[in-house]
């Protein structure tokens, strides 16, 4: 079986030959790890691979991202990092308020010079070589990209106050992620990932029923043209969102990545094994950086025992983040190589 194949069988629950494995190392591991990280990938190859960039900078774009100090990025946010490696957060948004918005030009530019051959010249090399599974990250996380622009508090605000203008805001936004996916399904990649954070530790960050309304309908939209291209729906969120997991599930997402470790593993598995396929993770707060190699081990074995059903559903993923050891990452993947069984202790089901 080939890595694209061992994808492609878990995510449609046809029985892989072991769970496909995908290491998440944030810019921390190049920067400081990059000697080791390349060791770890020789021991436990990826069973997906990547194009590189595509998109192009944007004219706004200032400084080094994840390295200490400030940057703009491509909207002209404006980002302090207090630690080289890691992301930073957003300290000046560009929009001091939404009566700004109608002179807010987004960032065109990274779209229209796009280098999108790049995704037929790598999946051809990869097609005709390692045969991994080609997932493109794409740029769309609305509800992420909406506090950037205007910042957090403000956003709450105008949601609560269910302004004309926070519907505006989303609305360019939408456009511009929607025009941005519909290059992305013209290429050659077999699947897309788009992100936005929706959850604290305890839950949502705002109300289910304000989800959808205001965000699910782009959600179905992305889903809905990423899957008429025949391409597999990936998502990210951060945070406790047991609460949304059954609208992913009814708008064909194929893999979601999230804290599992926010929320009770086991529930998830009651209400959604078997229907939807979990893309990792790991407890990237707690015990993959303070952790034991054998509470790693424990941590897989849990997440295995509540979401792996015996013909796929699940994927080896972790993140590999600031201080964690290298022993712990390879605790992990290594205890992810184990038949099923040998975790369930007995017939796997």
């Amino acid at each position: 079986m080939t890595p694209r194949q061992r994808v492609y069988s878990a995510l449609e629950f046809r029985t892989p030959d072991r769970p496909p494995r995908n290491l998440w190392a944030l810019p921390w591991v190049d920067i400081h790890a990059a000697k080791e990280k390349a060791e770890f990938l020789v021991e436990f190859p990826d069973d997906f691979t990547a194009p590189g960039e595509v998109l192009a900078p944007g004219d706004r774009r200032k400084g080094k991202r994840a390295r200490l100090g400030i940057n703009v990025d491509d909207w002209g946010c404006i980002w302090e990092v207090a630690q080289d490696g890691v992301i930073g957060e957003v300290k000046y948004p560009p929009l001091k308020n939404l009566s700004m918005l109608p002179y807010y030009r987004p960032p065109w530019e990274i779209l229209q010079r796009a280098n999108w051959d790049a995704v037929k010249v790598a999946q051809d090399r990869n097609l005709a070589g390692p045969e991994k599974f080609m997932l493109c990250g794409s740029s769309v996380r609305p509800f992420e990209r909406m506090q950037f622009l205007c910042g957090s508090e403000p956003l709450y605000l105008e949601l609560g106050y269910g302004s004309i203008e926070v519907r505006k805001l989303r609305d360019l936004v939408h456009d511009f992620y929607m025009k941005e996916l519909a290059e992305w399904v013209k290429t050659g990649c077999d699947g897309i990932s788009f992100m936005d954070d929706w959850g604290s530790q305890q839950s949502l960050l705002i109300s289910p029923a304000m989800w959808r309304d205001f965000l699910k309908p782009l959600y179905r939209d992305y889903c809905d043209l990423i899957r008429s291209a025949g391409k597999k729906v990936f998502v990210h969120s951060d945070g406790c969102i047991l609460d949304i997991y059954e609208d992913l599930i009814e708008l064909g997402v194929s893999a979601v990545n999230s804290q599992l470790f926010c929320m009770d593993i086991e529930e998830i598995g009651r209400r959604c094994k078997g229907r939807i396929t979990f893309w990792g993770e790991i407890d990237r707060q707690h015990i993959l950086p303070f952790g034991t190699p054998e509470d790693c081990r424990s941590a897989v074995g849990r997440v295995r025992r509540a979401l792996e059903d015996a013909r796929g559903g699940v994927i080896a993923e972790c993140e590999w983040g600031v201080n964690a050891p290298i022993a712990n990452i390879r605790a992990v993947f290594d205890e992810w190589s184990k038949p099923l069984a040998s975790v369930v202790g007995g017939e796997p089901g």
